[in-house]
């Protein structure tokens, strides 16, 4: 008789091991995405279970009705090509992040891939200041309406409800660059248990990304930083190289659906691997 196999709804106790399993990947989550992650849709992470313990999962969080992204696509190692990644792939259907082995896969699944981001890691210079007439201020004393309308920009959906709890979760610094024409530019900055993650990463020019990731990085001096940098804004890359960083990964936005217009120009680096 074959082992009995379920897939199920995550319980918030399993967002821990979803964390572990990132981390083993070499992903490198943020120390406390996981409750940001639960809160944003907590029916949209499922496990599968094998004798009753975790063996496969995949995220299928929707923003609304009309985009969804799905994340942590991860069948523990010694049971991948049995089936049980597969089955719980079949159990949701959404937009996602790909690293390059599963690219195939994704693609006879009806996806296809729209960009390519570039983990980019190192230590930026200090101290680089803003263009005059920009200021840079903690995000959490801007408007949050204004916060929500700015990541609309970049984002394809509205994320109210995970973007209010990125901000404020613990380890966390969110710097907003703002002049005369309102928010120029916002950066969050999360402690993670290697490279301290910026992401997002949105800029109206590169002069304002660069001192987005110089000040926010000095909030972590210990550790360098790392950006997943996408290669549709060229801007982006060559700021990362300027920087000092230098790619250490890559992923795959792909998409099953029509692509989706945002803001690419303004566009330094996405906000997580695992919601987008």
């Amino acid at each position: 008789m074959p082992n009995p196999f379920e897939i199920t709804a995550a319980r918030a106790e399993d967002i821990v091991t979803l964390g572990a399993w990132a981390h083993e990947e070499s992903w490198n989550p943020g120390l406390h995405d996981g409750a940001v992650f639960f809160a944003t849709d907590p029916g949209g992470f499922l496990f599968g279970r094998l004798d009753g313990e975790p063996v496969t999962s995949v995220s299928v969080v929707r923003y609304g009705d009309a985009y969804g992204f799905l994340g942590f696509y991860l069948p523990r190692p010694h049971l991948r090509g049995q089936g049980y990644g597969l089955r719980t792939w079949q159990a949701g259907t959404a937009r996602l992040d790909a690293v390059p082995a599963q690219q195939d896969n994704y693609r006879r699944s009806g996806f296809r891939t729209c960009w390519s981001n570039a983990r980019y890691e190192g230590t930026p210079p200090p101290d680089i200041a803003p263009p005059p007439g920009t200021t840079l201020i903690d995000a959490r004393s801007v408007p949050f309406d204004l916060l929500a309308a700015y990541d609309r920009r970049y984002f394809p959906a509205a994320r109210d409800t995970f973007l209010a709890a990125w901000i404020t979760a613990p380890g966390r610094t969110a710097l907003a660059a703002v002049g005369d024409g309102g928010l120029q530019g916002l950066a969050v900055l999360r402690a993670c248990r290697a490279a301290s993650r910026i992401g997002p990463l949105y800029a109206d020019s590169p002069a304002v990304a660069a001192a987005l990731v110089s000040a926010v990085a000095a909030t972590a001096p210990d550790t360098p930083v790392a950006v997943d940098v996408p290669d549709i804004n060229p801007a982006a890359v060559r700021l990362a190289g300027e920087l000092g960083l230098t790619p250490s990964f890559d992923t795959a936005r792909m998409y099953s659906g029509p692509e989706p217009v945002i803001d690419r120009p303004g566009l330094y680096g996405i906000t997580s691997l695992e919601l987008g």
